[in-house]
């Protein structure tokens, strides 16, 4: 049986923590994540867990010891924002290459400049090819059951992973939300057994030793495995976390797809929005759906190929731009899925919103819908990259 609670995202994730009591916490404060450390020490000096919180001077610096000591066979986990996390680049490729699977809370933020305090995607994925699992929330109660099964999922493969809600929007609005029994999370989750740590005596080893042609695209190749052997984890985990619970995960989320004919591909709370949206479509008639990405990286590519494969026309959604007068990420992604799965292809527009905190109404995704409806009416396409609820 659950507890029934009102909590913010931040405090959802840092109350996850807690119950995981994980053996160290570096971190460095920035908003709009500063609260996950701020409750999780006040956690330590309390004697609720058993951590060793270390305060550091950066969030390079923080990055730098959740790797130091992840490799020494500990668990090590950490928070941050925006360009903390971008701070902190360096040594995410670090850790991914040294197969270290530490756990961090991202809430996100826009990236400078200019300088902005607000939501937005850019910072996890200027991140996205650092070889990190990436897991995002729609609500507090998917921030707080991602970070649940985070370890389980970074553990079994040897990579860290990065759980992403969206700065201020979940991060600090208070929600209902169902915890589970700390007894039942800590047997989810379970014991830490690395195979292969600096502190075994009867091991010597290494870690983040310098290496040349001979060995390093070998071990990137090992690397880029871990993440396609992710994708059975998250389902198998997400399952077994259903079981438990009674909310299951997949990889992806459909919603209203069985008989959609024009659809949005989206990531993080604007989803719930868009939900919204779609129920007021389908009050008026329109087979309207939604494919929400929970798992980031691995990136879903069959699933979403067979999702959008009964669609006519579909939008992706990207809240950040990749600069490169053509798309946003998440619409790389997407479109690089259906040409891999051989399909013909339906017709995909990208539209780049929500930037810097930019407000998206229920009404700004009826209008995507609208311009998808025009698109299979008259077949005309138009631009493909839009940006949505911008003076131009």
């Amino acid at each position: 049986m659950g507890i029934r609670e009102r909590l913010s995202g931040n405090e959802a994730v840092a109350y996850a923590f807690k119950q995981i009591n994980p053996d160290v916490m570096a971190a460095f404060p920035i908003t709009p994540s500063t609260e996950i450390p701020q409750y999780f020490s006040s956690y330590v000096d309390n004697g609720e867990v058993d951590t060793e919180f270390i305060a550091v001077e950066s969030e390079h610096s923080a990055m730098s010891a959740c790797i130091g000591a992840e490799a020494a066979g500990v668990r090590a986990i950490s928070a941050t924002s925006s360009c903390g996390l971008c701070y902190m680049t360096e040594m995410l490729y670090v850790a991914a290459s040294d197969r270290l699977p530490i756990t961090l809370a991202v809430s996100l933020r826009a990236l400078s400049g200019p300088i902005n305090i607000n939501n937005d995607h850019s910072d996890a994925m200027a991140e996205r090819d650092s070889g990190w699992l990436m897991m995002f929330a729609e609500t507090n109660q998917e921030a707080y059951d991602n970070m649940l099964q985070a370890m389980r999922i970074g553990e079994a493969v040897g990579l860290p992973i990065m759980c992403c809600q969206d700065g201020f929007i979940t991060s600090h609005a208070i929600e209902n939300i169902e915890l589970e029994e700390t007894e039942t999370v800590r047997k989810f989750v379970g014991e830490y057994e690395p195979k292969h740590y600096l502190l075994n005596k009867d091991e010597p080893m290494s870690v983040g030793a310098y290496a040349t042609p001979v060995y390093y695209m070998e071990a990137k190749r090992l690397q880029a495995q871990a993440m396609k052997d992710a994708i059975g984890v998250v389902k198998s985990v997400g399952k077994e976390f259903g079981e438990l619970t009674g909310r299951e995960y997949g990889l992806i989320e459909k919603y209203e797809m069985d008989d959609a004919e024009i659809a949005v591909v989206i990531i993080g709370s604007s989803a719930g929005t868009a939900k919204e949206a779609i129920k007021r479509l389908r009050a008026k008639g329109v087979k309207a759906g939604l494919i929400k990405i929970r798992c980031y990286r691995p990136f879903p590519a069959e699933e979403i190929a067979e999702a959008l494969s009964g669609v006519k026309a579909f939008a992706v959604m990207d809240k950040s731009d990749s600069y490169n007068a053509h798309c946003g990420p998440l619409y790389a992604d997407v479109t690089a899925s259906l040409y891999a799965a051989g399909k013909a292809f339906p017709t995909g527009i990208n539209y780049v919103y929500g930037l810097g905190g930019r407000d998206v109404r229920v009404e700004s995704i009826e209008k995507v819908f609208g311009d998808l409806a025009e698109i299979v009416k008259t077949g005309v396409t138009g631009e493909t990259q839009r940006y949505l609820e911008v003076r131009e």
